[in-house]
């Protein structure tokens, strides 16, 4: 049987891709050595070279300059979400920093430059740390312009149009109350308009320009349940379809006269494109999921980041043609060793019936080892909780390890799921261990009824919201659960309203509750409020570093467990915050949590 260590990935990749201006290289986060580096690879081809040798810190996001001689990017420091913007050299120079001011969360722009390089566009809580402004920073003589966004929204710098001029924006209230922005640069004092104030949507996302900088594309809800594309013009300010399928366009790519978008089709990820209103024959790629997608300047191919269930997130390409389907191949190779010698377990798509009527879509993975009788079962709640369960390569192996190892996986797009209609997204808003639990108390019912499941071993785990589902589960629902774990999952939902990031006040009072006015429901709702009713073994993981759940209140959980006799295993990791920023903690810790589900549910049930 191969070790745990035999279906992690060679190297992780965090979701972030860019592509130098003449399309032929990509640069792109990679922890190959430890801590997440930037490295670049070429499009055709090749080796791929590492251009920044970080010991406490990681990439975020990236950004070529418009020369093509240098990346800007952004790290933190051990996972504290304090981003600082450096400048690199392709020839891997030691970064230099280019942003000033405090520790602060600072976030690039889609596309940071104008046509020159001399202006960069960030978005940064330096100010007023319950604020994010966007900052025009001009390299060249240090100065700054600062746009404030309105009372309640948060603004998110998207794209500088390719003539300079204008930068668009996005103005956040929450996930779905998202409006478009436009702010014109050459305006000595910037002064940001609403283009999609009055219209009958609540979501626009900007995205990419048009080449001549007369519109740019965007996804909204405006015309259903669903996103579609959409493009703004400049000069009659009407927004026009440009992309609309009955599940969500997730993203959506411009250059020349080319557009190539991304669906979401139940968690898939399918590829189309046009040309001047004709459709693009494209190569069909592998089943998975597209985290990030690229066009190049010249259209002649896309990058992305993809993920299977049989294979980990990879680099890959796309190349496009008029007259024939053009090749998809990998540009890196992360499988781990244990994928060249077992078949990987495909998820089979399932639906159940919930509360109120409704459907909940999940995957279900079943163990193709042979073996007969009943399995044992991992429910497994993806965080967020607005993100979606999907059909990739989850957890560095975990789901392949347990497999292998005999052990069934259900996991459900519970209420505040994205990739099922809006309405299914703002179930949640405001109703923590409301509709979500009533979704995962039927996602046990519908695991009770299913004749390959063992009902007397399942257990249940989840990250960061995940984390605070799982601890539900285990306090509220009537279920005899052979264990659970929780990684950096809240415990008590006021201290995690307080104590989130503070640019994020403004999303959790919509969308889970204002300390201040709701604190006796968030307190009612909370994990640590029902602590009494956890009798399961329980595994806690836990950043010390982390900004948004603080090490208290799983000391806090911890300490009520221990005192009444539970078994508990409780991890902290003194140099990681919300998640893991080092490859080998990682590691560790996704193979303590599987050896210890392996305890608990391969032991014969009683």
């Amino acid at each position: 049987m191969p070790e745990f260590q035999d279906f992690v990935p060679q190297e992780r990749l965090r979701p972030v891709l860019a592509l130098s201006p003449d399309g032929r290289m990509v640069a792109y986060s990679s922890n190959a050595h430890g801590s997440y580096d930037l490295w670049v690879t070429p499009v055709a081809g090749g080796g791929a070279r590492r251009l920044t040798r970080l010991v406490d810190r990681g990439v975020r996001e990236i950004a070529w300059a418009p020369d093509g001689k240098s990346l800007v990017f952004t790290a933190d420091r051990e996972g504290d979400e304090q981003y600082r913007v450096y400048q690199v050299g392709v020839d891997g120079e030691e970064p230099a920093p280019l942003s000033r001011g405090p520790e602060c969360q600072r976030v690039l722009a889609a596309v940071p430059f104008d046509l020159t390089g001399r202006l960069l566009v960030y978005a940064a809580n330096d100010r007023d740390r319950t604020v994010q402004d966007v900052l025009v920073h001009d390299l060249a003589d240090g100065s700054e312009r600062r746009i404030v966004p309105p009372e309640g929204v948060v603004f998110e710098a998207i794209a500088v149009s390719p003539d300079g001029r204008w930068l668009t924006i996005s103005g956040r209230s929450s996930n779905t109350d998202v409006a478009a922005y436009l702010a014109d640069l050459t305006e000595p004092r910037v002064e940001p308009v609403c283009v999609t104030a009055g219209l009958d949507g609540r979501f626009f996302e900007a995205g990419p320009w048009d080449p001549d900088s007369t519109g740019f594309y965007l996804r909204t809800d405006l015309w259903g349940e669903f996103t579609a594309g959409a493009r703004y013009d400049l000069t009659t300010k009407t927004l026009s379809s440009a992309a609309r399928h009955d599940w969500d366009v997730e993203y959506i790519e411009a250059a020349g006269d080319v557009l190539v978008w991304s669906v979401n089709q139940d968690g898939r990820s399918t590829l189309y494109g046009r040309r001047r209103d004709v459709p693009l024959a494209l190569a069909e790629i592998p089943a998975g999921v597209v985290s990030v997608l690229k066009l190049a300047a010249d259209a002649r191919h896309a990058v992305m980041l993809l993920s299977t269930a049989s294979r980990p997130t990879e680099v890959a390409v796309l190349e496009l043609s008029d007259d024939h389907v053009g090749r998809f191949r990998y540009l890196t190779d992360t499988r781990p060793p244990a994928l060249r010698v077992i078949e990987p377990v495909q998820p089979e798509p399932v639906a159940y019936r919930s509360s109120r009527g409704r459907d909940v879509h999940a995957l279900l993975y079943q163990p193709n080892d042979g073996g007969s009788g009943p399995r044992p079962v991992l429910l497994s709640i993806h965080g967020g909780p607005e993100a979606q369960e999907r059909p990739g390569y989850a957890y560095a192996g975990l789901y392949q390890y347990l497999l292998a190892h005999g052990i069934a996986i259900l996991a459900p797009n519970i209420a505040g799921s994205v990739g099922y209609g809006l309405t299914h997204q703002r179930l949640i808003y405001r109703d923590w261990a409301g509709v979500d639990l009533e979704d995962l108390d039927h996602a046990v019912q519908y695991l009770i009824a299913h004749p390959g499941v063992d009902a007397r071993r399942i257990a249940v785990w989840g990250a960061s919201y995940g984390g605070f589902a799982a601890l539900s589960c285990l306090a509220r629902l009537p279920y005899d659960w052979a264990a659970g774990i929780s990684l950096c999952g809240p415990t008590n939902l006021v201290t995690l309203a307080s104590a989130c990031p503070p640019t994020w006040k403004v999303f959790v009072a919509n969308v889970l509750g204002d300390p201040g006015t709701d604190a006796d429901e968030l307190t009612r709702r909370s994990p640590i409020t029902r602590a009494d009713d956890i009798t399961a073994p329980l595994m806690v993981i836990q950043g010390a570093n982390d900004p948004r759940v603080p090490r208290s209140e799983s000391d806090q959980l911890v300490d009520l467990l221990r005192n009444r006799g539970v078994q508990v295993r409780y991890d902290v990791y003194p140099n990681e915050g919300h998640g893991f920023a080092n490859r080998r903690n990682e590691i560790r810790a996704y193979q303590d949590m599987a050896e210890f589900l392996i305890a608990h549910l391969t032991k014969p049930s009683s």
